[in-house]
């Protein structure tokens, strides 16, 4: 599947969902051992929850880092914005198309699409949103 950058809700939350399913499907997990993985880190659900997630029902956003880590993959990855499961940064062709869509003139794209406010760079070092290195 081409990586791109689509606004549209409806896309978005079908890749999601697929990228969901298919993840879990790639690691060999059950619904019942991801959801013991979520509960792992701190994230307390069910398989029938799970099961409608990966079949379109709404995804609250504020679990998509717990459904990455739990699928041991980057939630640039879930989102659509890369197609290889452990990059962070967006792949060109959605950099690019998100680079046109941001909200200040000259603002990274990878900083602007990706959930969070700190995001590794080349090296796995963490920035802030500016571009500012993280304090550890």
């Amino acid at each position: 599947m081409s990586v791109g950058f689509d606004d549209s809700t409806p896309f978005r939350q079908h890749l999601i969902t697929q990228r969901l399913r298919q993840r879990r499907v790639d690691l060999g997990l059950t619904q019942k051992q991801v959801v013991d993985r979520l509960a792992r880190h701190g994230l307390r659900t069910t398989n029938r929850t799970l099961s409608s997630v990966e079949h379109g029902a709404g995804l609250d956003v504020a679990k998509v880092p717990a459904l990455a880590a739990a699928l041991e993959c980057t939630v640039t990855y879930l989102v659509g914005l890369t197609s290889d499961p452990n990059r962070w940064e967006p792949d060109r062709s959605a950099d690019a198309a998100a680079q046109r869509a941001a909200p200040v003139a000259g603002e990274p794209a990878t900083r602007s699409l990706i959930l969070g406010v700190d995001i590794p760079d080349r090296a796995g070092r963490l920035s802030r949103l500016g571009g500012e290195p993280s304090k550890p």
